[in-house]
């Protein structure tokens, strides 16, 4: 299937900051909420969420589209 990128660079950069923070804490408190943080992490490198496409919000844009070397482009 092909999902439409609806997560943006800086929005990727803040849920991978928060998915490994999430991880962290976790690892270190001994909590299995750590496991949580896989959720901002796994939308950041899929660039798309599930949330954000129910709601009908996208943080992609214009330019990142047109990027030839962004996480939409095309393989060669």
């Amino acid at each position: 299937t092909n999902m439409k990128h609806n997560v943006g660079s800086y929005d990727a950069a803040a849920r991978t900051v928060l998915g490994l923070g999430m991880m962290m804490a976790g690892h270190h408190l001994r909590s299995a909420w750590g496991f949580a943080g896989f959720i901002p992490l796994l939308t950041a490198m899929a660039g798309f969420c599930p949330l954000y496409w129910l709601l009908g919000i996208e943080t992609f844009t214009a330019d990142e589209k047109d990027d030839p070397h962004g996480p939409g482009a095309k393989p060669v």
